[in-house]
């Protein structure tokens, strides 16, 4: 990536956290900004996003920002519309990253039981 594409990447993770932040329904999962990966022509952003609740919170806080994704998209140009011309289009990816190293650390923690009751 090229340090134009990085620095419009940081932008929008900063302010679409803040969004989230307030747009987000209360009481339903809690939604992190993880990364965010601009294309070449910065048409595209893909939006990384990890999502700590249960299941249905998860699969609602998916569905709200699939719903929102233009009404998100309007509010961040109102944000950042003096520093581009074209604001990106946004596509939101859930990332499960948490979710895997939850499921690592239960491994490694079992394996450490497990070593410790053969010593």
């Amino acid at each position: 990536m090229s340090i134009r594409t990085d620095r419009v990447s940081s932008l929008l993770q900063q302010e679409l956290g803040a969004i989230l932040q307030k747009e987000m329904p209360r009481g339903g999962a809690i939604v992190t900004i993880v990364d965010v990966k601009v294309t070449g022509d910065l048409s595209i952003a893909r939006v990384y996003v990890s999502i700590i609740g249960t299941d249905k919170q998860q699969e609602k806080a998916m569905a709200f920002l699939e719903d929102e994704t233009k009404s998100i998209r309007m509010i961040l140009s109102s944000k950042i519309r003096h520093q581009f011309r074209r604001i990106p289009e946004l596509q939101f990816h859930e990332d499960h990253l948490y979710e895997r190293a939850n499921r690592i650390e239960q491994l490694l923690n079992e394996v450490r039981k497990g070593s410790g009751e053969s010593d």
